[in-house]
């Protein structure tokens, strides 16, 4: 069975100000996305799943539609505020969605195989989806899912600080906790991050969870059972989000189960500042040159 890959697109890109998951970097008006499927579909993957907002699905459409029809499957779920609230009712303040766990579980009906996750404005590069697809594959079940680890240096921005999550990781390479590192950044040959104690180096060695998890499908039910927890004791709260890293935690301290963390030698690179996008562009055209990605992927 082809393992799915679940794309996040239904977020507001605040930071950014735009819709940058359709922006365009690619030499022939490809986005980031498109390198992720490209990816994705020579690493074997055999269906995509957009998650996206309903208010903006057609031009979605019009746009992947024409590109990956006879290429690989695909399906849109819409990430709505009241999908999996039951008989919660959703206060008037909450205006935002309720983060990216919540996002997953609203693909529960289109998922029906191990699936990845990733998000859809960050370049992944092919290794991470190689490796991805053989652990789905080869060794994911019920009680072992997966994430993909980047080495930290290969995540930061040269125009600002960053946050992100640092993986704890066990002799044995399993994930012991996800550590949220705000303001992370280089400064001068060390890694370090800031908060409210001063500034601290991150070791050489930790890897940045840049949300590449592998799942086996049961997790659809223990995010469920995990979502209504949630909303009894967030419900009020209009900021509180529901994120993938939540039900990771929960996995491995529950003793459901471990999570392995897959290192990766790949590039990331993604648009957090709107100062990266030329960067993303010249990235993108660096690897076209070298014949790692054609001039044109769907042609």
């Amino acid at each position: 069975m082809q393992p799915t890959l679940v794309i996040l697109a239904a977020g507001m890109a605040s930071r950014y100000g735009s819709m940058k998951q359709i922006q365009s970097f690619g030499p022939s008006g490809e986005t980031i996305m498109d390198y992720s499927i490209y990816d994705a579909i020579r690493a074997g993957f055999g269906k995509v799943v957009f998650i996206i907002r309903k208010d903006f699905a057609d031009q979605f459409k019009e746009i992947f539609e024409p590109k990956l029809t006879g290429k690989i499957k695909t399906d849109y779920v819409f990430q709505d505020m009241n999908s999996f609230t039951n008989d919660f009712v959703i206060p008037a303040e909450r205006t935002k969605p309720w983060g990216t766990a919540h996002a997953v579980l609203c693909a529960k009906s289109a998922v029906k195989e191990p699936f990845a996750v990733i998000n859809a404005d960050d370049f992944y590069g092919r290794d991470a989806f190689e490796k991805a697809v053989t652990f789905l594959t080869t060794d994911c079940s019920e009680q072992l899912y997966s994430i993909i680890g980047y080495e930290l240096e290969k995540t930061l921005s040269p125009h600002g600080t960053v946050s992100r999550g640092v993986c704890d990781v066990n002799a044995n390479g399993e994930l012991v906790a996800i550590n949220e590192r705000v303001k992370v950044y280089k400064k001068d040959s060390a890694i370090v991050y800031e908060d409210e104690n001063g500034v601290h180096v991150i070791p050489d060695e930790c890897k940045a969870s840049m949300n590449f998890w592998c799942f086996h499908n049961a997790v659809f039910k223990m995010m469920e059972a995990q979502f209504s927890d949630f909303l009894r004791h967030n419900l009020s709260n209009p900021k509180a989000e529901f994120f993938i890293p939540i039900v990771g935690d929960e996995f491995i301290k529950s003793g459901s189960g471990k999570i392995k963390v897959i290192p990766t030698s790949s590039q990331w690179f993604g648009v957090t500042y709107k100062e990266d996008a030329p960067g993303v562009q010249q990235n993108v055209s660096d690897l076209v040159r070298s014949g790692q990605y054609p001039p044109s992927l769907w042609q």
